[in-house]
C-alpha cells in the first residue's frame, strides 16, 4: 500500500542529472511504500514567457509521468509547477515530504562546477532529508549497475547529530533486503584530546574513536536485526573515506545541522566536500 501522505519529492527540469534524480527517486518511493511528486518550479522573473514556459513544464512532467510508469508500474505520481524560484519551492514543499531528490547539477549548471546552486540551496535548507544523485564525469549517465550497489554508507560525529543519519540510514538498509549498514566515524589525535580523551597516545586515541562509535550505535542492532552493520572508526580524513565508499554505495547518508538560510550553512567541511565529491547518490539529514 502507498502512503501519499508525506511523498517523495523529485525535482525535474529537463536535464540529464534530474532524469537520474527522477529514476532514483522513483525507485525509492516504491522501495518505501511512499508517494512520488514529481516538481518543475516556474521562475516568476520572466512574465511574458509564462504561458510558453507552463507549456514545456506540461510536456516535462508528462514525459517524467511516463518514465515513472516504466521505472516502477505501481506508482501513480502526481505533478506540481509551483511558481516560484527552485530553491524556494523545494524548501517550502519540505516540510510536508518525506524525502526531496534532486540531481546534482541543472540545464543552468556550468559544466565546470561539481555541484549546482538549487542541488546545494535543497541539502542546505530543506526541513526533510534531500538525496543528491550524482552523475558521471561530464555529465553523463551513471555507471551502469549503480543500482546493484547493496552498502549504505553513513558518515556520523561524535554527537546527538548522529541520532537522526543513524535514523535515516537504518530504516533506508531495512527497506533494501541484503543491505549492508557502514557507519564510518573519522577521528583525529586533535578531536580526541577536544573530547578528552588521550593526546599523544595514537593507539589509545583509535581506542577511544572505537568505543565512541560503539556507544553512539549502541540499541539500533537490536531496532534492525535485519541489517548487517559494520563499524569503521576511521583515524584521518573521514571526508576521503565517504567520498572514496560513495563509488560503491546505494547511498551515502550525512548529516547537516538545522537552521540552515543560506547555500552551505550548516554543512560541516567534512559534509560539503563528502557532498561535493561524492561518486553516488548523497542523503543529506537534518540534525
Amino acid at each position: 500500500m502507498t502512503s501519499t501522505d508525506h511523498p517523495v519529492i523529485a525535482a525535474v527540469d529537463g536535464s540529464s542529472h534530474s532524469a537520474e534524480a527522477l529514476d532514483w527517486a522513483a525507485r525509492e518511493a516504491a522501495r518505501r511504500g511512499l508517494g512520488l511528486t514529481i516538481v518543475h518550479a516556474l521562475t516568476p522573473d520572466r512574465p511574458s514567457e509564462r504561458d510558453a514556459r507552463r507549456h514545456e513544464a506540461d510536456e516535462l512532467l508528462a514525459r517524467s509521468v511516463r518514465r515513472v510508469a516504466d521505472i516502477a508500474p505501481g506508482l501513480t505520481p502526481s505533478t506540481l509547477t509551483p511558481l516560484d524560484y527552485p530553491s524556494a519551492a523545494l524548501s517550502a514543499l519540505s516540510h510536508n515530504a518525506s524525502l526531496i531528490v534532486v540531481g546534482s547539477r541543472g540545464l543552468g549548471g556550468f559544466r565546470s562546477l561539481l555541484l549546482g546552486s538549487n542541488s546545494l540551496a535543497a541539502a542546505s535548507m530543506a526541513h526533510c532529508p534531500v538525496v543528491v544523485v550524482h552523475s558521471g564525469p561530464d555529465g553523463e549517465d551513471a555507471p551502469e549497475g549503480t543500482e546493484a550497489h547493496s552498502d549504505i554508507v553513513a558518515g556520523v560525529a561524535a554527537d546527538e547529530s548522529s541520532e537522526a543519519v543513524l535514523d535515516f540510514a537504518f530504516e533506508t538498509a531495512a527497506s533494501r533486503p541484503g543491505a549492508r549498514l557502514r557507519i564510518v566515524h573519522g577521528w583525529t589525535m586533535f578531536s580526541s584530546m577536544i573530547s578528552g580523551g588521550p593526546v599523544f597516545d595514537r593507539e589509545a586515541a583509535a581506542d577511544s574513536a572505537a568505543r565512541t562509535l560503539s556507544e553512539l550505535t549502541a540499541g539500533w542492532r537490536e531496532k534492525y536485526p535485519q541489517v548487517e552493520v559494520v563499524r569503521e572508526p576511521v583515524g584521518g580524513s573521514a571526508s576521503r573515506t565517504l567520498v572514496t565508499a560513495s563509488a560503491t554505495a546505494a547511498l551515502t547518508v550525512i548529516g547537516r545541522r538545522r537552521g540552515g538560510e543560506s547555500l552551505g550553512l550548516g554543512l560541516s567541511p567534512v559534509a560539503q566536500t563528502t557532498l561535493t565529491h561524492a561518486l553516488g547518490p548523497v542523503a543529506v539529514v537534518p540534525c
